[in-house]
């Protein structure tokens, strides 16, 4: 028998910041917290929200077209907007997780990224119909790594992507998330004032018969178990950094092995991006992991369009970080930007109402891309230039390649 939801509202939001607001009332404080943590001050969180608003829009009174376009074809997919899902970790904030987003994805035609780290296997969101990437960490032996990618081929993946910009700080100012090892009884007990709080997300899992998931299935060995968050996160304490040969290994056997696009993500650095260009990559994506990696890089915003007038010429150039909205999309599609990549944006609207939740996170995109064409008067995002914009002296951040280290 099916259970009615007894704290059932209305499910609709108009805004990115009221998903954000029913996923803080209807998240315990620990799992809320891993959502918005940044490292150390946050500095970095902050300024890849505030440096949007330094940016304006100068609007047309007349002369708007009828129709806004706003598909593309982005890394061999076709899109009906240039936002794409980026892979985050154990999602765990709703019993569907993964699945539930890649259906959303599916569902208004767009691309899901799928961590390594996920609690959903690849087998399960290729299921879904959704185009997926999957996302690697530099993690474990080259054979282990192989193996990894032969997986996510076989599932469907259409596209492998390079994750290296995580973990460099982790400490955080007011006090890291606790996130248990495993959620078993003892860790029920433990957790239960804190959970008990939030009888929503409670009935969500009490309903599907599961507990929150925190083990990585992606990451189980043939024949072995999937180890949990903490598990992964030793393989890569233990795993030697990589360097640019590393780099051009993982994307020739990628390619090699499957012949889709192979994207590095957490580029920042103009020279950076060159290199990623020698490696032999076809699509970067300029991101500091949302604020979760070294503080006081400044907001990927900065840096998108000295990265692109350097490379966008010859592969894809992506942005994740602090997109809230459908004009921050424009900002960075203007900017040089060939698609955007939302992470904490969507992570809110699956616990705020699932794979709904989702979906009308992308409606909410969708709909301000399309205010955004109009009051500036063009007929698509392939119109979108920097003149758009205005842009202050100073805005961009990006280290030049003359300044690269050896």
């Amino acid at each position: 028998m099916k259970l009615a939801n007894p704290w059932k509202q209305n499910p609709w939001f108009e805004t990115v910041a009221v998903a954000q607001e029913r996923a803080r009332k209807r998240l315990p404080a620990p799992v809320y917290g891993a959502l918005i943590a940044g490292s150390e001050r946050g500095q970095t969180v902050e300024d890849n929200q505030r440096a949007f608003t330094e940016l304006g829009f100068a609007p047309h009174v007349a002369g708007h077209r009828p129709e806004r376009l706003m598909g593309r074809t982005v890394l061999g997919q076709e899109v009906s907007l240039p936002v794409l899902i980026s892979p985050t970790g154990v999602q765990a904030v709703h019993p569907e997780g993964e699945v539930a987003v890649a259906k959303a994805a599916a569902s208004r035609g767009t691309v899901m990224g799928l961590s390594n780290f996920a609690s959903k296997s690849v087998e399960e969101v290729t299921a879904t119909g959704a185009p997926t990437f999957f996302q690697m960490y530099w993690t474990g032996q080259r054979d282990v790594m192989i193996q990894r990618m032969q997986r996510a081929h076989a599932a469907g993946a259409q596209g492998l992507i390079a994750t290296l910009d995580w973990s460099f700080s982790m400490g955080r100012d007011w006090g890291s998330p606790e996130i248990p090892e495993k959620v078993d009884l003892k860790t029920m007990v433990r957790f239960a004032p804190k959970v008990a709080t939030k009888p929503r997300w409670l009935w969500e899992f009490g309903r599907t018969g599961t507990i929150p998931d925190l083990t990585t299935p992606n990451l189980q060995a043939p024949g072995g178990e999937a180890p949990t968050f903490f598990g992964a996160y030793y393989e890569w304490m233990t795993t030697p950094p990589p360097t640019w040969e590393d780099v051009a290994w993982m994307a020739a056997q990628w390619k090699q092995l499957s012949g889709k696009p192979f994207i590095l993500k957490g580029v920042y650095r103009v020279d950076d991006a060159r290199r990623a260009v020698d490696a032999g990559v076809d699509g970067i994506s300029v991101s500091n992991h949302g604020g979760n990696n070294l503080d006081g890089t400044p907001a990927t915003i900065r840096a998108v369009r000295p990265v692109s007038d350097a490379v966008g010429g010859q592969i894809t150039v992506l942005l994740d970080g602090g997109i809230r909205r459908g004009s921050d999309v424009v900002k960075a599609l203007a900017l040089g930007a060939d698609a955007v990549l939302i992470g904490r944006a969507y992570l809110w609207g699956l616990a705020a109402n699932g794979q709904a939740g989702v979906e009308n996170v992308l409606d909410v995109l969708r709909s301000g891309i399309d205010s955004a064409l109009l009051g500036l008067g063009l007929a698509s995002i392939d119109e979108l230039r920097p003149e758009h914009l205005l842009i202050p002296d100073g805005f961009d951040r990006a280290v030049a390649a003359s300044l690269a280290s050896v």
